[in-house]
């Protein structure tokens, strides 16, 4: 594909937390519910078509790092209905419809029920085709994952591989022998390791636009830098300001999880044009940092062309007057499924953001537990 592609609608049946979604997305995504409302499955849609089109992935792997159909499928869907996957692509070289739909019967492995892939006016690809008839054996895999017979929609494959997922957990990063048996681990395991495998001159820049950014959150940070101990494993250190007059370094496992996390936030950013995919991105960080994010991540969207989809539970995040109503994507349980609503679709928003009100006024009690003051009466003596 020219240019940088990303997602403009996804359509879901029985995914997970979603018995029916139909929705636009825009080059920024905010995801805003409450716990357990499907957020972290939302974004793993977009996984789970990574894992399809990815070396080592594939669609029983995909399903089986899922814990099977079973644990896929929608609570509230009706007799065992398929679960249903369309996503609609926009690029330069024109618009790609990708659709999925999968089952599982008893006794018998999960199997491709139907694959479509479509660019512009012209059908790639419609299975179940007449070979598939002949040996249903090979509707247990993707025409993503097979070299062989993908060539014509190769594109959309090379797309949905270069899907990014990070939710850095800081004390991965400290840990001694973090790399080992991990490759591009989205929780930090080889995040080092990556950044030592990059490319010299590439490295050095980045870290240095790094700090300086750094030095914004942490005022005290002079410098830092990318290092190899004896046995080979990478380590960043960082000096700061000290009584002494040199300053003092201190290494990854003294640094707090805020730094490692924004670190590794404005790494992955400087990463690509691939769409990112980001868990509650405001974790650790103080409230005027994650204030500023929605604009750097609109600096990724201007300047890059890199689509952005997040979770977030941050007021704080939500203040900046650049996002606009449709980035915002509300999720809302019911008790069949998760309803996800833009929030340009609520009544009277621009009546109450005119009145002096901000979007998190407006949205986060919307998506907030209804009970939630209930935790105050919590009998911490077990009484």
């Amino acid at each position: 594909m020219n240019g940088t592609p990303r997602f403009q609608r996804l359509e879901l049946k029985n995914w997970k937390n979603f018995a029916s979604v139909e929705v636009d997305l825009q080059g920024r995504v905010f995801l805003v519910g409450p716990n357990a409302s499907g957020k972290s499955n939302f974004l793993d849609l977009f996984r789970f078509l990574r894992d399809l089109a990815s070396p080592g992935g594939g669609f029983q792997e995909a399903l089986r790092r899922r814990g099977g159909v079973r644990a896929i499928r929608c609570l509230a869907a009706r007799r065992h209905p398929d679960v249903e996957i369309r996503v609609e692509v926009g690029a330069p070289d024109g618009p790609w419809v990708y659709e999925l739909a999968f089952n599982q019967d008893k006794q018998r492995p999960p199997l491709v029920r139907r694959e479509v892939v479509l660019q512009g006016d012209r059908t790639l690809l419609d299975r179940p085709n007449k070979d598939d008839k002949d040996d249903e054996e090979r509707l247990t895999q993707t025409y993503l994952e097979q070299v062989n017979v993908n060539r014509l929609f190769r594109p959309i494959v090379e797309f949905f591989r270069s899907i990014r997922y990070l939710h850095l957990v800081p004390q991965l990063v400290r840990e001694p022998d973090r790399s080992v048996g991990r490759h591009a681990d989205p929780y930090g395991g080889d995040f080092l390791e990556q950044i030592a495998n990059t490319r010299a001159n590439t490295q050095k820049a980045r870290l240095r636009r790094i700090r300086d950014a750094l030095r914004i959150a942490v005022p005290q940070l002079e410098e830092i830098e990318l290092f190899r101990d004896g046995r080979g494993t990478p380590h960043l250190r960082g000096k700061y300001q000290h009584w002494r007059p040199q300053g003092a370094w201190q290494t990854e496992d003294q640094f707090s999880d805020g730094t490692l996390r924004l670190m590794g936030l404005l790494w992955v950013v400087m990463e690509g044009r691939s769409p990112l995919l980001l868990e509650e991105p405001e974790l650790s960080l103080h409230p005027e940092i994650v204030r500023m994010l929605p604009q750097m991540l609109a600096r990724a969207l201007r300047r890059r062309g890199r689509q952005v989809l997040l979770s977030t539970h941050s007021p704080d995040l939500l203040r900046d007057e650049g996002i606009g109503l449709d980035e915002v994507l509300l999720l809302i349980p019911e008790k069949e499924g998760t309803k996800v609503e833009p929030a340009s679709s609520l009544e009277d928003i621009e009546k109450l953001l005119e009145g002096g009100l901000s979007l998190p006024d407006i949205v986060i009690p919307r998506t907030s537990p209804p009970e939630a003051k209930q935790l105050m009466l919590f009998d911490v003596d077990g009484k």
